[in-house]
């Protein structure tokens, strides 16, 4: 039989991460659940693709640890990256809808635009803009479309002026 001390933490809430993109999920993996403020969610995750992904600017790989930032009112999703070792290797940047938890399960549509900055800040890049002008989503959902490119320019101003390294 297992007892609870009134001392001892409660176990870390689990969120499953559910990414999708064009109507697919492209990526589900399990994640801690550091906090959620009613707007701001926050999780946890280990590096959970298979292998190394190697951008050229950056490498994914097995021991990479994500902290994950998603907003209910926002157009984006910000991920710290940090090594095995934990060293920062910097920010990378989805543009998604507003992130949406339902129960255990927390669902983030992206929308083909990234921005990534490395730990100095010395390195901004957009990415991924012709994925997103193939995509249709300017036809399909002019709306959608212009909230998308308004939030990877907020993005990139905040690179540029150094608020990741702020928070």
């Amino acid at each position: 039989m297992s007892t609870h001390s009134a001392d001892a933490p409660a176990p870390a809430a689990t969120l499953e991460i559910a990414l999708v993109k064009a109507g697919r999920t492209k990526i589900r993996y399990p994640a801690r659940l550091v906090r959620d403020d009613g707007n701001r969610i926050t999780v946890r995750a280990p590096w959970a693709a298979p292998g190394v992904r190697d951008f050229g600017f950056v490498r994914f790989e097995p021991g990479d640890v994500f902290t994950e930032h998603y907003w209910r009112d926002r157009w984006y999703a910000i991920k710290e990256v940090y090594a095995a070792d934990g060293t920062l290797k910097g920010w990378y940047c989805d543009v998604t809808r507003p992130a949406v938890r339902a129960g255990s399960v927390l669902t983030v549509e992206d929308l083909d635009l990234d921005l990534w900055c490395s730990a100095d800040g010395s390195t901004v890049l957009r990415l991924d803009e012709d994925e997103f002008a193939a995509s249709g989503l300017s036809e399909a959902d002019p709306e959608a479309a212009a909230a998308a490119v308004r939030a990877l320019d907020e993005l990139e101003a905040m690179a540029r002026t150094g608020s990741f390294r702020r928070d």
